[in-house]
């Protein structure tokens, strides 16, 4: 054996000595086809092979290779080419431009910029890297796909958005949702968007980016171009995009058995009934969209309409929407005037059905029948506190609603000459919803001892847009610059109506009671009427823009917008929202042969928000009926209220490795929100009354983002590319009104002076405030707590909660320290498949079930069924929050898996593509968190309880997982994708 081995290894060397006396050294020059000038850093690999060599800064190269070998030249923005060797030992090659890549455009505030001259942290996807799938929602579309971008929407009812949050909490008195533009219209609704009319979407992360939105900038850009017709005259085409979906829940809230129940102690009524799936189904949706285009070499068309009936796992929830846009693009005058119109409209029928029926599913005596008699006309209901018969909540109420949009923008640009070019963009966009409820006499959900319940409520909104702009573009030897400078006009109006009332004479009915009651409005019990007109809400701003490329290599970016809102106090109106940004192409002066790219970025700006209601710098007074007629004046005004600020510096690196298979982004930020606009108790003496809006308060926070992508892995017709994002970031408090508060109430039964969240200037945002559980339960099933500061002493009522001695402590924080995308794009001949994973880690959440329904309470069982986790303490029998009830919320999901197939349609003369695939969302997910959804709760709507209703969302409040959250469901989908 040892003979062979030495034999083989003088082979092997023989082997490669030959090998190496064949080969040649070869020089050469790559340059680019268009100019001449010689490529840096361009790559020449041996084909086959994982050997080769960078070019220099002036493009030149040496290598050695054989004869029969072939050289294959690249770099990004050009096309590859191969040489063959042979007798050559002079290769001198000319690349030709990719113009597709090299002039990669990337749509920016009021205009667009190519991709190497950002300075700022800007993102930009395209239809194929959007998730798959039952996708309703376009923020959906983003989930997981842009470093720092977090979308969450809590299990997986359909007529709920998404909690969107860009780069952490962007305020805490104003808006929270980052500024949506769509084709140029700001503040537009993604409510009248289909997902499947979405070209592209680009978010702009940072100040610097957003600053040129002034007051509505602070927390990020989203903009959204929306698919349009191509010239050239290459006539009509159509295509047909449709899938059907079926839903079921993915975890049902985990709760004893009847016989567990039973043997548990529970109160045995005769029957066994699973409640949560009497109130869920197997949710059956389909979708279809229908779109034309066309156009010549002066206009274009795009014509589209979209159909979707989606049911939800909620018996009863669901929408029906049909949605139709248009847009038409004319060039004239040789090009130099082209006009832009867009029109979509929705309709969507909504029934709500009501949340509340998936909790008392999992709290309802299970051994307790759903009718009282054969004939199923009556409910089973027992009279206790916050505990309502699931199915007579869905069957025996009505809560439906309509909403209607309508948007139109025109867009107009005309070159004044080679260098200058004016753009003016007017939009309007309206919407209208009309929601009701309806509760029958027998209904004893929402009410006790009356004759029915009706309400409903109308509300209307106008948003206006008009903006004007110039832009100059002037080209210098190497160099460019690009000066744009304009004016903004927003108006909007809000106005509602509302009315509710019982004590009807009859059900017969139903909902539409109300509209046949005028005669008897004097009979009806609980009758209430409410209206509200929003006062003149005005945005006027002027901005300017400058950006100046040097050679190719240094880029620069400022812009300023001075903006007025009449939302804010007489004396504060108007603002200055200024950014800068530099970047610097490396490459181009530095010889750093791993690097296919090398650009580093800094970027500072200051963006604003504004209040979300109007009026709040005026005074406030209500009139009352009573005693004849009363007016009370209820809040004071405040002159000198202004916006919410943020400051953000922002330090980005784009790279590319691997001869530019491997690219990636990499930013760190630090950020500084001043003057939250918050309500406050202030001096009656001074101001009339005890509460004023007023300017108080600042948070920094602080992040770090990556992004890499692969362009691909493989061979012989397979190819797997590969993409990751990960972000983390923390959020401290450094000034509020209150050094240090307890806020979220647990709530009732039993623990409504339980507080949940600490927040505490110096401290960071999220925090999970409690006792510690010491594992141990005493005589009476007590949890015995954990003597934090070891002074003899348990101090763990509620009230101790910020005393110096009180033993509480941080027990988990709601906010995650990071948060994963990962993409995997496989293709292998016509199969294409897609996996995207999505994990958040380092996140905590309360489980409030837990919190209220797992100690068996020997009197409580009888009223509530109970949570049956391995999590249980033996014994323990009452119900006192703590550390026990607070659970890491890790989790790794497959949260989409989509399998295609592509036709070959290359000698059809019907179909120009044929796909069909197969989507799973939800597929799978590892988490220890023993709730429904692990996914993080970035806001709080409080505590609800014997049919309340949420509140406002509380952002300083996050990680409470409540009982009314909606069940998260798994969704196969099977879709057609057609083109003619």
């Amino acid at each position: 054996m040892k003979k062979f081995l030495l034999l083989l290894l003088v082979l092997s060397v023989g082997f490669q000595g030959a090998l190496m006396a064949q080969t040649r050294t070869v020089t050469g020059k790559v340059t680019g086809a268009d100019d001449g000038i010689g490529i840096p850093r361009a790559n020449i690999t041996v084909k086959g092979t994982t050997r080769g060599v960078p070019s220099d800064l002036d493009g030149n190269f040496t290598i050695e290779v054989a004869a029969n070998e072939t050289l294959v030249f690249s770099f990004v923005g050009y096309i590859s080419k191969e040489v063959l060797v042979g007798n050559q030992t002079t290769i001198n090659v000319a690349l030709e431009p990719d113009y597709a890549e090299l002039e990669e455009v990337v749509v920016v505030g009021y205009g667009s910029q190519e991709k190497k001259e950002i300075t700022s942290s800007v993102v930009a996807l395209d239809a194929k890297e959007f998730n798959k799938g039952n996708v309703n929602d376009p923020a959906q579309l983003l989930q997981g796909k842009v470093p720092g971008l977090s979308i969450y929407n809590k299990g997986s009812d359909p007529n709920s958005g998404a909690t969107i949050r860009l780069r952490g909490i962007s305020t805490v008195g104003a808006n929270v949702q980052p500024l949506v533009v769509i084709d140029g219209v700001i503040g537009a609704s993604l409510d009248n968007v289909d997902p499947n009319d979405i070209e592209s979407v680009n978010v702009l992360k940072d100040g610097s980016a957003a600053a040129i939105y002034g007051s509505r900038g602070s927390a990020g850009v989203i903009l959204v171009t929306t698919k349009s017709g191509e010239r050239g005259g290459k006539g009509l085409s159509a295509s047909y995009n449709g899938y059907a979906a079926v839903d079921d829940v993915f975890r049902f809230q985990s709760v004893m058995t009847p016989d567990e129940y039973i043997a548990a102690g529970g109160n045995d009524l005769g029957s066994r009934t699973i409640w949560q799936e009497e109130v869920t189904r197997t949710a059956v949706s389909h979708v279809h969209n229908i779109a034309i285009s066309g156009g010549s070499e002066n206009t274009t068309f795009r014509l589209s309409t979209n159909f979707r009936n989606i049911q939800g796992v909620l018996k009863k929830s669901g929408f029906d929407q049909i949605n139709a846009r248009a847009n038409v693009d004319h060039y004239a005058l040789n090009d130099k005037l082209n006009i832009k119109f867009n029109l979509s409209m929705t309709n969507r029928e909504q029934d709500f059905s009501f949340n509340e029926a998936l909790r008392y599913a999992a709290l309802f005596n299970p051994t307790a029948p759903i009718y009282t008699d054969a004939s199923q006309s009556e409910f089973f209901q027992a009279i206790l506190f916050d505990n309502f018969n699931p199915v007579a909540i869905i069957e025996q109420n009505t809560n439906i609603g309509q909403r209607k949009n309508l948007n139109f923008n025109t867009q107009v640009s005309y070159d004044l000459t080679d260098n200058l070019t004016w753009s003016a963009n007017y939009a309007q966009q309206y919407s209208t919803s009309t929601n009701g409820a309806y509760y029958p006499s027998n209904s004893l959900f929402r009410g006790f001892n009356r004759i029915g319940l009706a309400n409903r409520r109308t509300d209307e909104s106008k948003f206006t847009l008009f903006e004007t702009y110039g832009t100059f573009v002037k080209d210098f030897d190497n160099s460019s610059l690009t000066v744009s400078a304009g004016y903004s006009f927003q108006e909007e109006q809000f106005t509602g109506f509302g009315l509710e009332a019982g004590n009807f004479p009859s059900d017969d009915i139903g909902f539409n009671i109300i509209s046949a009651s005028g005669n008897i409005v004097g009979d009806l019990a609980n009758a209430s009427i409410f209206s509200y007109e929003s006062p003149e809400n005005r945005i006027l701003a002027f901005f300017g823009r400058v950006n100046f490329n040097l050679n190719n290599g240094i880029f620069f970016n400022a812009s300023v917008r001075r903006e007025g809102s009449t939302k804010l106090g007489a004396d504060n109106q108007w603002g200055t929202f200024p950014a800068v940004g530099v970047g610097a192409d490396l490459l181009q002066y530095v010889d750093l042969a791993a690097f296919s790219q090398l650009k580093i970025r800094a970027g500072y700006g200051v963006t604003g928000s504004l209040p979300g209601p109007s009026g709040l710098a005026q005074d406030l007074y209500s009139y009352a009926t009573t005693g004849g007629g009363t007016v009370s004046f209820v809040r004071a005004g405040n002159p000198d209220l202004k916006w919410e600020e943020k400051a953000e510096i922002n330090l980005g690196l784009d790279f590319g490795l691997l001869g530019g298979k491997l690219n990636g982004s990499l930013d760190v930020y630090t950020r500084d929100i001043n003057d939250f606009i918050l309500e406050r108790t202030v001096d009656p003496a001074v101001y009339g009354t005890n509460l004023r809006y007023e300017n108080a308060g600042k948070l920094n926070t602080k992040g770090i983002e990556l992004a890499l992508n692969h362009t691909g892995f493989g061979s012989g017709g397979f190819n797997w590319s590969p993409g990751i994002v990960l972000s983390s970031y923390k959020t401290t408090l450094e000034e509020f009104v209150i050094d240090e508060n307890m806020i979220a109430n647990l709530g009732a039964p039993g623990q409504n002076e339980t507080n949940l969240v600490r927040i505490a200037v110096g401290e960071q945002i999220g925090q999970i405030w409690g006792p510690v559980f010491s594992g141990n339960v005493d005589a009476e099933g007590r949890p015995i707590m954990v003597d934090l500061n070891d002074d003899g002493q348990l101090l763990t009522e509620q009230g101790s909660a910020l005393a110096a001695d009180g033993d509480f402590q941080e027990i988990g924080n709601g906010i995650p320290d990071v948060e994963l995308g990962w993409t995997n794009q496989l293709t292998y001949g016509n199969w294409d498949m897609n996996l995207f994973f999505r994990a958040a880690f380092g996140h905590s959440l309360v489980n409030t079930f837990r919190a209220f329904y797992e100690p068996i309470d020997p009197g409580a069982i009888n009223s509530y069924n109970r949570t049956k986790t391995d999590l249980q303490i033996e014994d323990l029998t009452v119900a006192q929050f703590s550390s026990l009830y607070v659970e890491k919320a890790d989790f790794f999901r497959l949260d989409n898996a989509t399998v295609g197939y592509n036709f070959d349609m290359a000698n059809n003369d019907m179909f120009s593509n044929l796909r069909l695939y197969l989507s799973v969302q939800n597929a799978f997910v590892i988490t220890n968190y023993t709730g429904v959804d692990p996914d993080p709760v970035l806001q709080d709507r409080g505590a609800v309880d014997n049919g309340g209703a949420p509140g406002n969302p509380n952002v300083l409040a996050p990680g409470i997982d409540r009982r009314y959250n909606y069940f998260t469901s798994r969704t196969f989908t099977f879709g057609l994708n057609i083109g003619f």
